[in-house]
Order: C-alpha cells, then sequence, then structure tokens
C-alpha cells in the first residue's frame, strides 16, 4: 500500500546502539529455489519464526505451510525489494508467471503470454539540490526534501528556482489558507492536515493548496512523526505511466522540518496567522529529469476458465500486488528498528510517535538487547513480506487450491497481479484502462494487500479471525450480503472491521490500493487486509514475522467469496452511485 514514504529519524539514530556495523552487502540476482527436502519451522526464543526457510514444494490445499513456503520465496533478500522497474520485481513476476503456467491456468496478459508490461516512466531528483534560509544551507534529507509529482495527488511542479524569494505563512492544509494573490512569487508555509485533532503527516490526504503563482509550498510535516527521513528516497524518485501528467506550472512543493520552517518564518508557524510575512529570504532550486528502468514493469494475469460456458466470458477477479519499496540507500540495524517500532508505533503507522521517554528507551534497548542476541544485522532491503507479499501468496495459493479441483465454478476466475501498485496504484490502473478482458465482463474484484499480520499486539482489533473489509457495499449492496452470509456460515465466522470504510475516514484507505482502480469504472469491489502494523513500510517486513495460519484464513475465506460470487444464476447488481473514472477518489 503506497505510504507518504519516509523512515523514522529516531530509528536511523537506533543503529547507533550496535557498535562495529558493517554495511548489508548486496544481494544477489537469482531467485532461491525450492528446497526438496523441508526444514523445520522451529520459532526463535522472540516467537518470531527464522530468518531463512528452505521451502518444501506446495500442495493442492490452501496451507500455512504453503504460504509459508511462497513467501521465503517471494520476500527473499534474493528479489532485492521488488521495487517496479527493477530487477527485482521482474524476478518476482517471472516466479508467479511460472506458478500460473505451472498450475495449467490460461495466459491472460498480451501477446498469448501471462505478462502485461506497463508503460513505467521513472523520474529522479537531479543532482545538485540545494536550499538556504537567509545564506545558510540547509541538508537535503536531514533539514528538506523536495516533493516530486506524489503519485498524481499533488499539483505540485517538480521543479524549484528561487533566489532571494520572501515568505509569508500560509495557513493549515484543509484549513483557512491564503489567497493566490497573497502568495504570488512567495515560499509559502504550512501546516499539515489536523485530524480528529492530531497532527497528520500523511499530507497529501488534505484538499491541496490552490496557489499556482506561488513560488513553492513549503509543509512543515517532516519531523512530526516516526516516519522522518525516508521521505529522502521517496523524494529521488517516483514514477509515472505518462510523462505529460507531470504539471509545469504551479507552486514547487517541499517538506522541512519544525525548525527550518521556524527560520523561515521568525516564529513557529503555529503562533502565526494567515498571511503573516516571513522574516528570511530563500534561495535555491531542484528538478526531476526520467531516467530507465532497470527492467519491465508488468502486470501479471490469468484465468481459470468457468465450466458455464453460458457464463464463463465473465469474470470474478483476485487481486494484489507483487511490488515493494526495493534497497534503501543506507542499512540500519535490524532489531534496533524492530525495538523501537515494537515500543513506539505497536499498532503500526497510525500511532502518533513524539521522542521516546526515559522509560520507553529503557524497553527499547532491553527489547533490542533480546533480539540481537545472535549479533547485530544491518539490513537495506524493503523486503515487502506483508506488503503485498502476503497477498500475492494467498493469491497463488487460491490459484492452486481452484485449479485443482475437479469441479470448476461456472464463471471464470481472474487471478490479476499488479505491478507498480507502490508508485500510484499504476500497474492496476494501466490494467483498467487496457484490459486484456472486456472491461464490463468483470463481475467483481476482490483485492487483497497486506494480509500477514492481524495478532492483537500488533494491529487495532486484531485476533485470529480479524479482517478489514473497505467498499463491498458502495458500488453493490448484493456483494456485501453475499459476503457477510457467506462468513455468518463459516464456524468460527471471520470479525468484520468496518470502520476503515467510513465515508471520510482520514486515512483515505479506499483510494489506496488497486481496487479502487476498478471501482471507478462501476465494477463491485471489496478490499481485505489485517491492517498496519509497526513493520509497516519498514525493513523488518520480512517472511518470519508473519502469522500464516491467518494468512491462510483470509485465502480460504476470499476463495468461498469468489467461489458462490461465480456460482451464481446472475451478476451482481450494481446499485450505488457510479463516479467519473477520470475524478479524484473521495474516501
Amino acid at each position: 500500500m503506497p505510504i507518504n514514504r519516509s523512515l523514522a529519524r529516531a530509528t536511523l539514530a537506533l543503529a547507533a546502539l550496535a557498535s562495529g556495523c558493517t554495511p548489508a552487502a548486496q544481494p544477489s540476482e537469482s531467485i532461491p529455489a525450492p528446497a526438496q527436502a523441508p526444514a523445520p519451522a522451529a520459532q526463535t526464543a522472540s516467537g518470531a519464526l527464522p530468518p531463512r526457510y528452505a521451502a518444501r514444494p506446495t500442495t493442492a490445499q490452501i496451507t500455512a505451510q504453503d504460504m509459508m513456503s511462497r513467501l521465503y520465496t517471494i520476500a527473499d533478500d534474493s528479489m532485492m525489494g521488488r521495487q517496479a522497474g527493477h530487477r527485482g520485481n521482474y524476478m518476482a513476476t517471472e516466479y508467479i508467471a511460472a506458478e500460473f503456467r505451472r498450475m495449467g491456468l490460461e495466459p491472460a496478459g498480451e501477446n498469448g503470454t501471462f505478462f502485461q508490461t506497463i508503460p513505467l516512466t521513472v523520474t529522479r531528483l537531479a543532482p545538485g539540490a540545494s536550499l538556504s534560509v537567509d545564506g545558510a544551507a540547509l541538508q537535503l534529507g536531514q533539514d528538506y526534501v523536495p516533493l516530486p509529482h506524489m503519485e498524481s495527488r499533488f499539483a505540485y511542479v517538480p521543479q524549484m528556482q528561487v533566489q532571494n524569494a520572501p515568505v509569508i505563512f500560509g495557513g493549515t492544509l484543509g484549513g483557512a489558507m491564503i489567497s493566490d494573490a497573497q502568495a504570488a512569487g512567495k515560499i509559502v508555509v504550512v501546516l499539515p492536515p489536523v485530524v480528529n485533532g492530531q497532527t497528520n503527516y500523511r499530507v497529501w490526504l488534505a484538499p491541496q493548496p490552490r496557489l499556482p503563482s506561488a513560488a513553492a509550498v513549503v509543509v512543515a510535516s517532516l519531523d512530526i512523526s516516526s516516519q522522518g527521513l525516508r521521505n529522502l528516497p521517496f523524494a529521488q524518485q517516483s514514477g509515472l505511466l505518462d510523462i505529460s501528467q507531470i504539471p509545469t506550472r504551479g507552486p514547487a512543493g517541499l517538506l522541512v522540518t519544525a525548525a527550518v520552517a521556524q527560520r523561515m518564518l521568525g516564529a513557529a508557524p503555529a503562533t502565526l496567522q494567515p498571511g503573516a510575512a516571513g522574516r528570511a529570504r530563500v534561495s535555491g532550486g531542484f528538478n526531476y529529469a526520467p531516467r530507465p528502468v532497470d527492467a519491465p514493469a508488468r502486470n501479471v494475469i490469468a484465468v481459470l476458465r468457468g465450466s458455464d460456458p453460458a457464463v464463463n466470458r465473465q469474470y470474478v477477479g483476485i487481486s494484489a500486488h507483487n511490488d515493494h519499496e526495493g534497497i534503501s540507500d543506507r542499512a540500519f540495524d535490524h532489531d534496533s528498528t524492530v525495538a523501537y517500532n515494537t515500543v513506539m508505533r505497536p499498532q503500526g503507522a497510525n500511532d502518533p510517535v513524539g521522542t521516546p521517554t526515559p522509560a520507553q528507551w529503557a524497553r527499547i534497548r532491553a527489547l533490542r538487547d533480546s533480539l540481537g542476541a545472535d549479533g547485530t544485522r544491518m539490513d537495506s532491503i524493503y523486503n515487502g513480506a506483508d506488503d503485498d507479499g502476503s497477498g500475492t501468496v494467498a493469491l497463488l495459493e487460491i490459484a492452486e487450491e481452484l485449479a485443482s479441483r475437479g469441479e470448476r465454478p461456472r464463471r471464470s476466475i481472474l487471478f490479476i497481479s499488479h505491478t507498480a501498485e507502490e508508485a500510484g496504484l499504476l500497474g492496476s490502473q494501466h490494467f483498467s484502462e487496457n484490459p486484456t478482458v472486456p472491461r464490463d465482463s468483470i463481475v467483481t474484484v476482490l483485492n487483497m494487500d497486506m494480509v500477514g499480520h492481524g495478532r492483537a499486539s500488533e494491529v487495532a482489533g486484531g485476533g485470529p479471525y480479524s479482517i478489514q473489509m473497505i467498499g463491498s457495499r458502495r458500488l453493490s449492496t448484493e456483494l456485501g450480503d453475499l459476503i457477510d452470509a457467506l462468513n455468518g456460515r463459516r464456524t468460527p465466522p471471520m470479525q468484520p472491521d468496518y470502520a476503515w470504510d467510513t465515508a471520510g475516514h482520514p486515512a483515505n484507505r479506499y483510494c489506496r490500493s488497486d481496487h479502487f482502480m476498478y471501482a471507478r469504472f462501476g465494477i463491485p469491489i471489496t478490499y481485505f487486509s489485517l491492517g498496519y502494523h509497526p513493520h509497516y513500510h519498514m525493513v523488518t517486513d520480512e517472511p518470519q514475522y508473519i502469522d500464516y495460519d491467518h494468512s491462510a484464513r483470509v485465502a480460504s475465506f476470499l476463495r468461498d467469496i469468489a467461489t458462490e460470487v461465480a456460482n451464481r444464476p446472475a451478476r451482481l447488481v450494481v446499485n450505488g452511485p457510479r463516479q467519473d473514472p477520470n475524478a479524484p477518489c473521495q474516501q
């Protein structure tokens, strides 16, 4: 799932807790081969599974053991974080296609293959970025990071060049703001949005200022959460399907620390009224330029053909995304990162975070010492075991079980493994706009994103049968009713959490995974997840922390839903409001 790409400033400092550390080695490019003999799934003293596991051949049934074998493959370090447009993601899609082929599924990509290549353009921050306040230089990544055209949600121009520009306080995003006339030619400092009384670092969720005449819009948000400096690798690179989408006129965008914002304005922003003049002058500039991708970014698509010729050209879609965040430009102490986030972010990205208290530092150090008994492990790979390796292996498990059955469902099952979700839902955008089956033949899309964690200790409302569901009644109340009725027949039933589906929810999750790209065309969807957790978008998102029994329950639930929809006498009725496919998403 896409995030405001940032990594804990405090977590970076934790690397200093370990001494004698060396940078992580570059991973190889080979796909790990499944071992013929299984290794025992012994747990470590901390309760986690071992960091390495020799996979065994999978069976026809959905099992926790099979999911473990698959996930230790697809989230292995050799996959290099599976970033779209890079070698690791290419390797992952090769693995997925090979599995579809082995299962006997029909290729449903381009030119008789399982693949659909998307026209990914990657832009990168050009060398020479600089920013100064009254002549004093600021440090890129420490004091500020530029904002590129962030997943088409910002209107900011990915370039800036200013000399002694005046500063003005613009207000709070989503609240009272200055006019464009007041902003003309100035550096406009704004505060991040306040949601439910708390400052929200997800600045892209707020209505963006319409200040086309400003020189730049500067958001004082770089250090308000535990996720500070991972803005830098995000800011250095971004993806697009069409280079013409990049705005060429309007303000540039930057994130800065609270201290920098105060230097620009001469006072803490929260003490000022919108329109207050700053006391400093700002100079500097940055620019983004397209660069070639290392490997094709590919969706992987397969079909299990239905048994009824009257309806087997209709499709029940099941989807997950195969990409993640790649490799960091620096290495972190893995166990320190686990310890910090366990204490400070016990339920993941939604926790407000401040400076640890002495008692919290003591807990962090004690946990770090207990985890690192075997020595320090430096880590630079965002493995994405949960996000969304878990959804990917659940997709494969569902496909293998359905393909192994003697009796197939009436309608066909369309398995879609999207690429470039983390770059802004680009794989699902491309497929929904250029489908390899008729778009109006897709009955529903059941999307999985992060179905690997759900323990009560990790996720608010978690538990062995928890599941978060979004969108099941937005376009088709029949779909929502079908899911709830089916769940009522399960023993024991899943325990759905619909809170994230609330209209206007500040997390905006309805708009942040691949299902939305289908919903915008009026295709009924449901988004299934087990929720945010301390490893979310961290280098610690690795297979040894996954709850495989829970993931297998989710996969079985999805299998049953897909089968029931596929065997219905009639298609699902679409009775919810439909939007303009090109209009912005509304939570």
